[in-house]
């Protein structure tokens, strides 16, 4: 007997089931853009950069993907249990963590395979590589163990993590939704207050705790399931207007630590507030993502006419093959940053780094698409 009929009706039909093969393409362009966002953050000294987040607030693309990615899991893993049920759950959660764990074994050998090319040197260094260049094995076998990872990689050990216990989350969800967030929320705060995280090596240091960042994934699965409830308090004016205040507030903070003219006008409390612990996911970048999320909830619907532009059809792309083009996206900016130090950081150099790098993403994401594409036509 298929083993969804032992949950309760009341509780079925609780994942929006999208109609026909619709596909909700702001999800899509939300983690293209993402992904571009990081690539660009990820090259050091480049102008590119001033295009994202980073600067402009207490967060960065780091807390949309991380949220976009347990919509997505809610959505997909979802649709899995209403037509097949948890086995099948089960099934495509354990295959997913183990594609992304191939994923990050072969970029942590690709960008040691770079590095070396390139001399090692500087690079060796800041990218973390040094340790496995000198010591393969006893580095190969902690990365198997997910507690090594060269810089920009960790995203992926996380969510090796998160993927190998999305079935019984949602599980979690799908009977106290409410409870589960809670319990997440508090597993966070416990974070905060006693500092525990996951071991690491060698320095003992993660720069995604996934014991903080799992706020973000459930938060996100929890709004799949709980949207039409929250909706209306959400777009709120009083929300609205909190968030913008907020929005604001975050701007004119984080340019200060830029700007030294406006450093000078902000009260030195306030100034201290730099730098904010993006390890732990700091609660005013917690708060400076919820803030977004509200803009975007009240000004970008669904049949939004701005997704029908070529960049936002690249963006779509790129969202859609979200685990090579973030690889691919992690050897680009090892790439960028050796062109900048090798050849020229000149303002030229930095635009054309940026320009050709994302051109690369949406190139690769269009000529996968079009791979997937044609099997299916077949």
């Amino acid at each position: 007997m298929h083993d969804r009929v032992t949950i309760p009706k009341l509780i079925v039909g609780e994942l929006p089931e999208l109609k026909g093969n619709a596909r909700d393409l702001r999800i899509d362009a939300c983690r293209g853009i993402a992904l571009w966002w990081i690539f660009l953050d990820h090259v050091p000294n480049n102008i590119g950069s001033w295009l994202t987040l980073r600067n402009y607030g207490f967060g960065d693309a780091a807390e949309i993907f991380m949220f976009v990615s347990g919509v997505t899991c809610a959505l997909a893993y979802g649709k899995a249990w209403r037509c097949e049920g948890w086995t099948e759950v089960i099934r495509r959660t354990l295959r997913r963590s183990f594609d992304i764990y191939v994923a990050f074994l072969l970029l942590t050998l690709a960008c040691a395979i770079l590095v070396h090319l390139t001399g090692g040197g500087r690079l060796a260094d800041e990218s973390n590589t040094r340790i496995l260049l000198d010591h393969p094995g006893a580095t190969l076998a902690h990365a198997a163990i997910l507690q090594y990872r060269p810089v920009n990689t960790d995203v992926l050990s996380i969510f090796v993590l998160l993927h190998l216990l999305f079935a019984p989350l949602l599980w979690l969800l799908l009977r106290l939704p409410n409870v589960t967030l809670g319990a997440s929320l508090a597993l966070y705060v416990l974070v905060h207050v006693f500092g525990w995280t996951v071991p690491a090596w060698p320095s003992g240091h993660w720069a995604f705790n996934p014991l903080a960042w799992q706020l973000l994934v459930v938060l996100g699965a929890w709004w799949m399931l709980e949207e039409k409830r929250v909706r209306p308090w959400l777009t709120s004016r009083t929300v609205l207007g909190l968030a913008v205040l907020y929005l604001l507030f975050s701007l004119v903070i984080a340019l200060s630590w830029r700007i030294k003219p406006l450093e000078a006008l902000i009260p030195q409390a306030l100034a201290k507030l730099h730098p904010l612990d993006k390890s732990n996911l700091d609660p005013l970048r917690l708060l400076h993502f919820l803030a977004i999320a509200v803009l975007a909830a009240w000004f970008v619907p669904r049949n939004w006419r701005g997704l029908t532009t070529p960049v936002m059809r690249g963006a779509i792309c790129c969202g859609q093959n979200s685990l090579p083009i973030y690889c691919l996206g992690v050897l680009l900016a090892f790439a960028g940053n050796m062109a900048l130090f090798d050849i020229s950081d000149g303002l030229a150099m930095q635009i054309a780094v940026s320009l050709v790098g994302i051109a690369a993403m949406i190139a690769t994401a269009t000529l996968l698409n079009l791979v997937s594409i044609k099997p299916r036509q077949q």
